[in-house]
């Protein structure tokens, strides 16, 4: 049950209570424009009150909850689920003017005696019981000092505001004509503005409460639902955790990133989930935690991956140098798809379960993706998906990185040939694919495969045309003498925005256009060394273009690693063991990703994945959980249900299989048994 209730701040502040802030709760964040709205409304209402002494002014609500068990103290105990800021913010006023009052009378007078003891501190209690408001561990020692008397310039938003009302004190007191006084202005603090008080009772779920009033005031992000979710489960032991475990989080990623964490984290477990359904899923998952232990073990596994994701954003701090050089090269990337995937690695790592040079080795599978992608004109289709799907093939017998360049080489992931790699260098127009960001950075990364000395600044650069994107008399004319006038403006749509015509320069507004000659020249003078292959040539024109672009491709083919050839890795034994076993299965019968999962001692999922990407023998005969078709093999002409039908497969009339021609897991043992043994005799 939740009572409402009309009333003041002195009705709230006084008698011996205090007023707990949840360390769930956000700091402190309120700036000039609310400060400035709540200042005007307390003038507003002194001057009001001149004429209408018992005027007020209603600034919002203050919702309340008791303390969980085992939150004792000496004074009475709430917990301001909603409202901290405007609470906050209210008794920095007070102490502002406590503070005003003091320096112009020089001394304690019973005004500032009254709203120190009775309305900011429980005068007769020590600490912790001492302050009427406590706000979170982040906020603490700055408001203390305030409340104290103590504050400084680094107070961070507490000591700002603070100093705001101070300032606004000072402003007041030197007009001349006002038409009331500090004493009016006290009085319409205290007593005049109106706040509904909203208390929740024992027993009430305060966390959907507060969950529910998440749509006034600053708006909480789905990190801050989480935190508060997980502490408002741990009534014996948070301030413990917070300051363990949270609060080094917090202070190391943002609140935007906190939020970004949780939803990689949720990403591995469901690659389908959106980032503003985080808190739903996660929430759905940490119902299932039961005790106290639990839910501190989640935030310390949370605060342990919080630790890992910041590597991704300041690879600087990661001590081997090839995954640092590696985690680099992706943060200039600035892509957020590939995030899921490159967190699980460096959980694999941490947990002991692959090694640094596993893992550089497979940022770089990850980068070469990216780079052949985006040269082939797939930039980012997909890219979502395919990276958080990643994850959850990583779990084999296969090292980290071999798994993952077999998972990226199956399929239709577009992870580009040689071949079509090749192809595409000269052909497709990469000057207009994609992001201009990832054209300059792709530029810079070429660029230092021909061993330049000088690290190349990208912010200093931009991308030349060789062959000019609009030619003058004289280019045309030298493409004429070569190619013919009825070909130049082929020809030039043609190669103008491909690779090998494009290079770095610092110098693109004063090269334009001009002809080949000039730009040679200062090509030469260049330290961008891919330059110095260009200024060797005497003339410029598709020719050149054509055999630059191969040129190219075969030092981007030799530094990032395309698709894997399957026959060079070794056999997985989970997947030759269900070839086996597909080899046997026999017609008229049918069974399930789930099933066959089981029997091979992995996911439903990542059978069906296999599947899709992988021929095998039989596979039409394997069905989802309900006997319905998902799956259907491309070399087979008929489809799934009329090849299934013909071989004496009922179906209902919903597409259901019929449930007794599903194989038993006793059946399916027997099965792979006979595999095994035909396997056995065919090698012997």
């Amino acid at each position: 049950m939740v009572a409402a209730q009309e009333t003041s701040l002195q009705r709230i502040l006084e008698g011996s209570s205090q007023y707990l802030v949840p360390l769930y709760q956000r700091p402190y964040g309120w700036g000039d424009e609310q400060l400035w709205e709540l200042w005007n409304d307390v003038i507003q209402l002194a001057e009001d009150r001149t004429e209408e002494p018992e005027s007020t002014h209603f600034i919002g609500s203050v919702v309340l909850a008791p303390t969980p068990a085992g939150v004792a103290g000496a004074v009475t105990r709430f917990l301001v689920v909603d409202g901290q800021q405007r609470l906050t913010t209210l008794t920095l006023l007070l102490a502002a003017i406590r503070d005003y009052l003091r320096a112009v009378d020089g001394s304690a007078s019973r005004d500032t005696d009254r709203i120190h003891n009775q309305l900011l501190t429980n005068q007769y209690h020590d600490d912790p019981d001492r302050l009427k408001l406590l706000p979170t561990q982040v906020d603490r020692p700055a408001y203390t000092a305030v409340i104290d008397g103590t504050a400084t310039d680094d107070d961070g938003n507490i000591g700002s505001a603070y100093r705001f009302f101070r300032s606004r004190l000072d402003e007041l007191t030197a007009v001349d004509d006002m038409p009331f006084g500090l004493s009016q202005v006290v009085q319409a603090v205290v007593s005049g503005l109106s706040v509904v008080s909203i208390s929740a009772h024992p027993g009430d779920n305060v966390h959907r409460i507060f969950q529910s009033l998440n749509n006034t005031g600053l708006k909480l992000t789905q990190g801050d639902l989480l935190r508060n979710y997980l502490f408002m489960r741990l009534p014996n032991r948070s301030e413990e955790v917070y300051r363990t475990h949270w609060l080094p989080l917090q202070a190391s990623l943002d609140n935007e990133r906190i939020e970004t964490l949780f939803w990689l984290d949720m990403l591995h477990k469901r690659p389908s989930v959106k980032q503003s359904q985080t808190f739903a899923a996660q929430q759905t998952r940490l119902e299932k935690l039961i005790s106290e232990e639990q839910i501190v073990a989640e935030i310390e596994r949370i605060a342990r991956l919080g630790r890992l994701y910041r590597l991704m954003s300041e690879p600087e701090a990661e001590p081997d140098p090839e995954v640092r050089v590696r985690l680099t090269r992706l943060a200039e990337w600035d892509s957020t798809a590939p995030a899921p995937l490159v967190l699980h690695l460096l959980l694999l790592r941490d947990r002991g379960e692959a090694s640094s040079e596993q893992v550089a080795r497979a940022l770089l599978y990850i980068e070469s993706l990216l780079v052949r992608r985006f040269l082939v004109g797939r930039a980012s289709q997909g890219l979502n998906r395919l990276f958080a799907e990643a994850t959850q093939q990583l779990d084999t017998v296969l090292p980290v990185d071999t798994a993952l360049h077999v998972h990226f080489s199956a399929g239709r992931k577009h992870y580009a040939t040689d071949k079509q790699l090749t192809e595409a260098i000269v052909s497709v127009p990469l000057y207009l694919n994609g992001r201009n960001a990832h054209r300059k950075i792709l530029m810079t990364w070429i660029e230092e495969l021909f061993l330049s000395r000088e690290t190349v600044q990208p912010e200093s650069l931009s991308i030349e045309h060789v062959m000019p994107q609009s030619l003058s008399a004289q280019w045309r004319a030298e493409l004429s003498a070569k190619y013919g006038e009825d070909e130049v403006d082929v020809l030039h749509e043609r190669y103008l925005h491909t690779l090998g015509n494009l290079t770095l320069t610092g110098y693109n507004e004063s090269l334009s256009n001009h002809e080949f000659a000039l730009k040679r020249e200062t090509l030469r003078a260049s330290s961008i060394r891919m330059n110095q292959d260009i200024a060797a040539h005497e003339s410029w024109g598709p020719n050149q273009i054509e055999k630059r672009g191969l040129a190219l491709a075969e030092r981007i083919i030799e530094f990032w690693p395309g698709p894997a050839d399957e026959s060079a890795f070794p056999d997985n034994p989970t997947w030759a063991a269900m070839h086996q076993l597909l080899t046997v299965l026999p017609a008229g019968r049918w069974t399930t990703y789930g099933d066959l999962g089981n029997l091979l001692g992995t996911a439903a999922h990542r059978v069906g994945t296999r599947l899709r990407s992988h021929p095998a023998p039989n596979a039409h005969r394997v069905l989802d959980a309900h006997g319905m078709i998902s799956y259907g093999p491309g070399d087979i002409p008929e489809s799934p249900r009329q090849l299934l039908e013909s071989e004496g497969i009922s179906f209902s009339a919903t597409g259901r299989a019929a449930a007794a021609q599903r194989l038993s897991s006793d059946e399916l043992g027997q099965l792979q048994i006979a595999a095994q043994n035909l396997a056995s005799d065919l090698v012997h």
